[in-house]
């Protein structure tokens, strides 16, 4: 294959103008842009995702673990292998309106998201965080979410640069599974 790579343009019929770049399609990304699976408003009956997984199997939802305010969820749409989400039960926008068991258990379970990830997958660091409204840049802003997104010396390669494309080594299913069963009891 790396034989055949050349920086000459080559035709490309149907797919727009030749260049000479090659191409790595991802169209599951075109859900995520396109909006799909997005509320159609703020509240929690406005076909809320992180109000509806819930109530699905842990393997349909992706869902990780489940605590008693909070439950642990994999990213549909995840920058790295292993992006995860820690989501209270309770449909509340902002981190100032959880109450003290809702905070308390969020922060234990993203502490549970680092043990399991370094031990699913040797992760060597972490990105950790959420996007507060709209203009923060939430993709879901009137449900807090807190994403852990697990890092490795030398992840970032060509890939995000250039194709604007995150090459990921594993079924999402596969990877629920996986840190389901890495998931610590406390």
């Amino acid at each position: 294959m790396l034989a055949r790579m050349s920086s000459e343009p080559e035709q490309q019929i149907g797919v727009g103008s030749p260049d000479a770049f090659q191409r790595l399609w991802t169209p599951h990304r075109m859900a995520y842009i396109q909006g799909e699976n997005k509320p159609s408003g703020p509240g929690a009956g406005d076909g809320c995702p992180f109000c509806t997984i819930p109530a699905k199997s842990d393997e349909d939802g992706l869902v990780i673990a489940r605590g008693e305010q909070v439950y642990a969820v994999l990213n549909l749409y995840p920058y790295n292998g292993g992006h995860l989400m820690v989501v209270p039960f309770r449909h509340v926008a902002d981190y100032t309106d959880l109450n003290g068991a809702e905070t308390a258990e969020l922060a234990d379970y993203t502490k549970r998201a680092m043990r399991a990830l370094r031990a699913a997958s040797g992760a060597q660091g972490f990105n950790i965080g959420m996007n507060q409204g709209d203009v923060a840049g939430a993709g879901i802003a009137a449900h807090l979410h807190q994403h852990i997104v697990p890092r490795w010396g030398g992840d970032t390669n060509f890939m995000p640069v250039v194709g604007h494309t995150k090459v990921l080594p594993q079924l999402l299913a596969d990877t629920r599974r996986m840190l389901a069963e890495a998931w610590p009891a406390s």
